[in-house]
């Protein structure tokens, strides 16, 4: 299974590097990373890592202005797309259908061939464009999976709430995990 990761200028790249750390450890996985410029400047600020720490994790990373790329091609085959964070201007490009630059060029790609397409926005709160364009894009089969952590399962750590993220994404890829526990209803009566 080929899968594009796409990182941009959001705050939130722990939620990218936890994901990259997951699909790493997946032997049947191949990774395929951009990270865009402002998520480049935000790296180390959010997480003390640096670029060659993130390009370890994938298989394949590409600049993100390369719209010659493998990945810009529908003939290149990969199953699913995910932008973590989605930043609101990648939102806009997608909905839109601006592909000036790579991520959001294979974003296009995963619509028109129909692969699954799961976007983590991370922006609070949200204005009316903001709103409009993640509905559309909802309407055009995009998994608009937002960063808001849940507390059913009772997380102690950050790390606990990061991993819920992360195991939101899975779950929506159909991949198995025990990141967090699940909900069952029974646990407040």
């Amino acid at each position: 299974m080929e899968i594009i990761v796409g990182m941009t200028g959001a705050s939130g790249i722990i939620y990218c590097v936890n994901l990259l750390k997951f699909l790493r450890n997946k032997k049947d996985i191949i990774i395929h990373l951009i990270i865009s410029e402002n998520a480049k400047k935000l790296i180390e600020y959010e997480t003390g890592l640096t670029m060659d720490n993130l390009k370890e994790l994938a298989h394949h990373d590409y600049n993100n202005s390369d719209l010659c790329a493998s990945i810009a091609s529908g003939s290149k085959v990969y199953q699913s797309m995910i932008i973590v964070p989605c930043s609101m201007a990648t939102v806009a490009k997608i909905n839109t259908g601006i592909t000036d630059n790579l991520i959001v060029r294979s974003a296009d790609v995963c619509q028109k061939e129909g692969r699954k397409l799961i976007i983590v926005p991370r922006e609070t709160p949200l204005n009316t464009t903001h709103l409009k364009n993640l509905m559309e894009l909802s309407q055009k089969g995009v998994v608009v999976l937002p960063a808001m952590p849940a507390f059913y399962h009772k997380p102690e750590t950050i790390q606990q709430q990061i991993d819920f993220i992360t195991g939101k994404i899975l779950d929506n890829m159909g991949l198995n995990h025990e990141l967090f526990k699940r909900w069952s209803g029974s646990n407040i009566y």
